[in-house]
């Protein structure tokens, strides 16, 4: 029984950064589904595959790397909203992320998408982590 599978998730694609492995296995849910689409389109991952064989199914995320330096296309990865303290924003009030260079993943009552998006839509939610 995991308690927070969003944290899990981070961890697990972190872990597997810092061991410079090309490619993650993580078990699948339809919000870590939406946050690894969002990675895709914004060029933090290279390619993702869902699985749905078996209970669960899985996601298989191909992690980017610079190709001269070997350095990960994802810095850091930091969850902001927790079970034991969620965080909410409106949207007068997005996060902006090393000053808009990365990006706030926030669930929205218009699906998973980033800070630049739910400003457009005019739409707030819960700020579910930085990623740069």
């Amino acid at each position: 029984m995991n308690t927070d599978p969003i944290a899990d998730y981070l961890t697990r694609v972190r872990n597997a950064i810092k061991a410079n492995h090309r490619i993650v296995e993580i078990p699948s849910s339809k919000i870590k589904q939406e946050i690894t689409k969002v990675l895709y389109d914004k060029g933090y991952i290279q390619s993702y595959k869902f699985d749905d064989s078996g209970v669960q199914g899985t996601i298989k995320i191909a992690l980017k790397y610079n190709p001269n330096t070997k350095q990960s296309a994802i810095v850091k990865l930091e969850r902001v909203s927790k079970p034991g303290l969620r965080k909410y924003t409106g949207t007068e009030n997005l996060p902006r992320v090393l000053n808009g260079l990365g990006v706030a993943i926030l669930s929205t009552s218009k699906g998973v998408m980033t800070e630049k998006e739910a400003k457009s839509l005019n739409v707030g939610g819960e700020v579910l982590c930085y990623v740069y």
